[in-house]
Formats: C-alpha cells, sequence, structure tokens
C-alpha cells in the first residue's frame, strides 16, 4: 500500500508543495531526443513531469498506485496525449511500447523486496522499445542518510500554514533500510505518515537488471551528468537499455 503521505487525499494536495525543486525535473525533460516519443512514468505521482512532457508533444502514460496521487494529477487542464492508470510498478502491463521509461522522485527505492525490484525490471523490459532508454535514480547507500535525513518546511495552504517535520524512526532494519516519519502539523490536526526506503547497490541493481534482460548503459551521480562517484555521489541514475542494443 502507498504511504500515508501519497494516499491521504489531505497530505496529496501538499506534496507539490513541498517538492519545488526542478533540477531533476530538467534533467528527465532533456532526454527525450526527439518529438513525439511513447514516454512512460512509472511513480508519477501527481503527474507534473507527465504533463510537461506532454506538452511539449510526446504521448505520455502515468502511472501511480494511489489514487490521491492520480485525483491530483487529473485535477487541472492538461494536454489530450496522457493516460493516467492506477497500477503498482510491479503491476503495469499494456500492450504499448515506449522510447523512454522513467522512474522519479527516488520512487525506485519504495522497492523494498527483491520480488518488487525484479517484477519493476521486468515491467521495464516488457515496455521498452528494442532502442529504447529506461532512466530512474536512488540515492547512494554508501553515504550516511541518517545524519542528513532530518528535514522541515512550512507551507501556505487555502487552510492555513502546514508544517511537516521529518525524523528518523528506525534505522535498524538492515544496513540498506531506513525508516522515518512525516508529521504534518494542521492548524486543526496532525497527521503522521511512516515510510520505509531501501537502499540498493550498484551491483544489486545491475543483478536485478540482467536477469530481465536489461543492461546499465550509464550510472550518473548528479543531474549534471557526471559520473557516479561512489565515496561523494549523493545519486545514483541509471540508464539500462535492453542487451545488445
Amino acid at each position: 500500500m502507498p504511504d500515508r503521505q501519497f494516499s491521504d487525499p489531505r497530505l496529496a494536495d501538499l506534496y507539490d508543495l513541498g517538492n519545488a525543486g526542478s533540477e531533476d525535473r530538467d534533467f528527465y525533460l532533456r532526454l527525450p531526443k526527439h518529438a513525439p516519443e511513447d514516454i512512460l512514468d512509472l511513480g508519477c505521482g501527481t503527474g507534473l513531469l507527465s504533463k510537461a512532457f506532454a506538452r511539449r508533444g510526446h504521448r505520455v502514460v502515468g502511472v501511480d498506485p494511489a489514487a490521491a496521487m492520480l485525483d491530483v494529477a487529473r485535477r487541472d487542464p492538461q494536454p489530450a496525449n496522457v493516460e493516467w492508470v492506477g497500477a503498482t510498478s510491479e503491476s503495469y502491463r499494456s500492450d504499448r511500447r515506449f522510447d523512454l521509461i522513467i522512474m522519479t522522485g527516488h520512487a525506485f527505492q519504495v522497492l523494498l523486496s527483491d520480488q518488487q525490484i525484479l517484477q519493476t525490471m521486468q515491467t521495464f523490459a516488457h515496455h521498452l522499445k528494442p532502442r529504447g532508454m529506461v532512466v530512474f535514480e536512488t540515492r547512494n547507500p554508501a553515504l550516511d542518510w541518517d545524519a542528513v535525513w532530518a528535514r522541515e518546511y512550512t507551507v501556505a495552504t487555502k487552510h492555513g500554514p502546514v508544517r511537516a517535520i521529518r525524523r528518523m524512526t528506525d534505522s535498524s532494519r538492515a544496513p540498506d533500510y531506513l525508516s522515518f516519519a512525516w508529521d504534518y502539523h494542521f492548524p486543526d490536526t496532525t497527521l503522521t505518515s511512516d515510510s520505509t526506503l531501501r537502499f540498493p547497490s550498484q551491483t544489486e541493481i545491475s543483478v536485478f537488471a540482467e536477469m530481465a534482460g536489461l543492461a546499465i548503459s550509464d550510472v550518473m551521480g548528479d543531474w549534471d551528468g557526471s559520473k557516479f562517484d561512489q565515496k561523494s555521489s549523493g545519486e545514483m541514475i541509471f540508464k539500462l537499455q535492453h542487451k545488445g542494443a
């Protein structure tokens, strides 16, 4: 089940307000080489990136398991060349094939089991055109995320200011897992969303990709396209293609 911050309509309304950064979105928007391309956005959330691609002339399918997030995506006027689908990255299947498949916002890290990762890789492989490309990011597991994970911000809403505070809850499950909670302080109540993320290694991702018939063509460490450095890079941004493509 999606975390409460995605499944609760009141929290879904806050998502875009608390995630205003554009560096990663600009990176993904630069990926298509020509228009129109067929693009699959897995874990599309409120659809900001899907709609941005569609407005540039691309044909887009946005997939997300959280109905509340898709409700936000459908709310505003949008291009006709975007389709919304309620499904997980593991379960989504269609007859369509795509030039570009993306999974942004570190959504890959909500895949907690080996089976979920493998099934998602199989979704990539099943829907990717012969010379297509998969791009997604996950955080570098070599860094000490416990030390930098605390965060808070306040956003203005029509119901008044909402203060959001992220705190660690339990990082002892396993070395490559991290658990935390967001406390959302509304004027009339406080809502809490608990989350656990997995931090797979580059080697693990390579193994799962190969099992699905995919190969890593590049690993970047930042949104400027610089190469991944295990000691210092915060991101691992993967490009995958069919083997032999």
